[in-house]
């Protein structure tokens, strides 16, 4: 335990009665006194305080920033506009991911947040990339607020930030604290995530979870409520063997980075990955599961067809408390990943059955104006 860091959060995590566990080398909240099924039903329904910022954050300062990121993601950042923020996906020459970030265009700079897991890889990955940029990884807190109330949270505290539509980005003040703002998360809901200086994150968190709607969630229910809401956990759903197209992330891949945009190619891996995109040659693809029942179905579990044949591998699983049923995703091949296939995943010896479905399987809230 000496080995972990702690987030400035980490006091009041136990102040609140939190049962922290070792999560990408941090002490970490996974539940609250509340419980995880009831965190997870409080931020579909209200809204949620997050602790954040044990993932990493990058500021990359120098000429033309966004278009020597371009260079490793795959992402169309050059026609990113000053204030938005987008979703995209480091790799190697296999096609492989080596993560997957957020980038924001920070008007004079680029402005990243990246897993927390692989902060120091990313990091190298970006010096030796960017060789004559400046990257500055910043050690600030980062809060995650998400729920259909949320608004209503930052209506109070900071309505300009509620101006904001889905993956758009400012910088304000919440009670006289500067803070960097945008408005997503990764539950599925209405959300914003709020960078604050490290010293100032204990305050900020105290007035949030001050507000009536606000209740401290931790990662177990993090965990599931991005599971319902199908998205990837990198090193588990996600990772330096699976691609793009197999993790049915091709959106993205930006179009003008795709075969005949205006800037094809140019990642590493853009061979393979492009080429999979064109003529769909990849062998598996990541689906998202229902199952029957309420035993769930975790990671690790293999995947079968109804004649034994082994299709693939669930690669994140549980119980989904929003639907009321397990839920999980994972890669089958590409023969049995259509909507409406029905497999079966072994667990303790029997093999249960589980329908191959869209994702998300609930119905998003994000704001969109």
């Amino acid at each position: 335990m000496s080995d972990l860091k702690t987030t400035p959060l980490h006091a009041l995590h136990q102040e609140l009665g939190a049962r922290m566990v070792p999560f990408a080398g941090y002490d970490m909240p996974v539940q609250y006194p509340l419980g995880v099924k009831k965190e997870h039903e409080h931020t579909r329904t209200a809204c949620g305080l997050f602790d954040v910022s044990h993932m990493a954050q990058v500021l990359i300062r120098g000429e033309e920033p966004l278009a020597a990121l371009e260079r490793l993601v795959c992402a169309d950042l050059v026609d990113l506009p000053e204030g938005m923020q987008r979703y995209g996906l480091f790799t190697n020459d296999q096609g492989g991911i080596l993560d997957d970030l957020m980038v924001v265009n920070a008007g004079d700079h680029v402005y990243m947040v990246v897993n927390a897991a692989c902060r120091e890889q990313d990091e190298a990955h970006l010096r030796v990339g960017l060789p004559h940029h400046d990257i500055d990884v910043v050690e600030r807190g980062l809060l995650a607020i998400q729920g259909p109330k949320t608004a209503e949270v930052m209506e109070r505290l900071c309505p300009e930030a509620c101006k904001l539509v889905f993956m758009q980005h400012g910088r304000f003040d919440i009670d006289g604290i500067p803070v960097w703002v945008s408005r997503s998360g990764y539950t599925g809901e209405d959300g914003f995530e709020i960078s604050v200086a490290a010293e100032q994150t204990e305050a900020l968190a105290r007035l949030l979870l001050a507000q009536e709607e606000v209740e401290a969630i931790g990662l177990g229910a993090r965990d599931s409520l991005r599971l319902e809401a199908g998205l990837c956990l990198y090193g588990h759903d996600i990772d330096t063997t699976t691609t793009p197209a197999e993790a049915g992330l091709i959106w993205a891949v930006g179009k003008s980075r795709r075969n005949g945009g205006e800037r094809e190619g140019g990642f590493p891996g853009a061979d393979v990955i492009l080429k999979q995109i064109a003529s769909k040659s990849q062998q598996r693809k990541r689906v998202g599961l229902l199952g029957e029942g309420r035993a769930p179905v975790r990671e690790g579990a293999e995947l079968y067809s109804d004649d034994g044949e082994r299709l693939g591998q669930v690669t994140s699983g549980g119980f989904g408390p929003s639907v009321g049923k397990p839920v999980a995703m994972g890669y089958v091949n590409l023969s049995h990943a259509e909507i409406g296939t029905t497999v079966y995943a072994e667990v303790r010896g029997k093999r249960l059955p589980m329908l191959v479905t869209k994702m998300p399987v609930i119905t998003p809230g994000y704001y969109r104006g």
